[in-house]
């Protein structure tokens, strides 16, 4: 099992939440959660996002002690985006991040895709 398997666990079950209940506040399948949670599948991006608002926590937390490679579960995109824009910076977002109610990171990640296109 992953790092961000265990850790997608551990606080799902530290908020008292069923698979069922987490997965209906991300609005994704409960089988998907059961999939990260045993390793056979890696929350993209934009899950880990959503993972963090819902459960409370910075998304820095779920790549804490994760080795480098695919084998640890780490998302590399992620990797990647933390490498480019700093460690520091990446914090920064991810602690404001946070605190975003899921229409506030809709919204932003609304607003980029927008930019981004023109």
């Amino acid at each position: 099992m992953s790092n961000i398997a265990k850790k997608i666990r551990q606080y799902r079950e530290d908020h008292n939440l069923t698979q069922q209940e987490l997965a209906l506040k991300l609005r994704i399948g409960t089988k998907k959660i059961e999939k990260y949670e045993t390793g056979e599948s890696i929350p993209d991006t934009q899950t880990i996002l959503r993972l963090s608002t819902v459960l409370d926590i910075p998304a820095s937390e779920f790549l804490k002690d994760a080795q480098t490679g695919n084998a640890s579960g780490v998302d590399e995109d992620i990797k990647k985006l933390i490498e480019e824009i700093g460690s520091k910076k990446a914090e920064l977002i991810l602690r404001t991040a946070k605190d975003f109610s899921e229409e506030q990171i809709l919204n932003v990640m609304h607003t980029l895709y927008n930019t981004q296109a023109n």
